[in-house]
């Protein structure tokens, strides 16, 4: 009998040391518990699927860009619709050169043009295109009726010889602006002529300068009015 006592608390005891803790008198032993489910996860993009997303993201960029580029056109092609006229009636014309009547000692190295503060012209000297050239077109085209501002920036080099080679290291600008009046159904030439003023007295640094000679026709079919086509000095 005291065997067999001893053997039922020798197997109770061993019970309760595989649950991990001791279990109070008279309670049951509680069930083991469940092991932690493991956290899911995400699969992993194939290489195909990043391809598609970065092709997708370069569409999406190229369209945004197609739309600015859209917007902005339609905003130039408004603004021209503003600034040139309608037809011959109701609009006018202006034809704008520049003439060089300048004397050796200047060579003429750049030419910058605005019209209304809008740049039209600009150029610079390349193996003698512009300093050789007796005059060139500046702008040819139709012009809401009303005044209007030219804005000319020349830029002289000093071209010196014998005694006078001390010129070849000076630069000298001109700014000037001219605002005339551009009548309906008329043809405003403008010549932007840049010459030397005062004499051999004086400064050459106050020699270069810039006159604007103006002549106004009626307007006719075809074109008439446009400036002469440039010539070699």
């Amino acid at each position: 009998m005291r065997r067999a006592s001893a053997a039922f608390l020798i197997a109770t005891a061993l019970g309760w040391a595989g649950t991990g803790r001791a279990a109070p008198d008279g309670a049951a032993a509680p069930p083991p518990a469940a092991p932690a489910a493991a956290p899911a996860t995400r699969a992993p993009i194939g290489g195909d699927d990043q391809f598609d997303l970065k092709i997708k993201g370069l569409e999406e960029q190229v369209n945004d860009l197609k739309e600015k580029i859209f917007r902005t056109k339609s905003r130039l092609l408004l603004l021209q619709e503003t600034v040139l006229g309608g037809d011959i009636s109701s609009s006018a014309k202006a034809v704008i050169f520049h003439e060089n009547d300048m004397g050796s000692s200047f060579v003429l190295e750049s030419a910058s043009y605005a019209l209304d503060g809008a740049p039209i012209f600009t150029k610079v000297d390349n193996g003698g295109d512009l300093s050789e050239q007796q005059s060139f077109p500046i702008f040819n085209g139709q012009i809401v009726p009303g005044n209007h501002q030219i804005s000319v920036r020349l830029v002289y080099r000093g071209h010196g010889y014998g005694i006078f080679t001390y010129l070849e290291g000076f630069k000298f600008k001109v700014q000037s602006s001219y605002t005339f009046n551009a009548e309906p159904g008329r043809v405003s030439v403008v010549r932007v002529v840049g010459f030397e003023k005062g004499g051999i007295t004086s400064d050459l640094k106050d020699r270069p300068a810039v006159r604007y000679d103006i002549e106004v026709s009626k307007e006719k079919p075809g074109g008439a009015g446009a400036p002469p086509a440039a010539s070699p000095k």
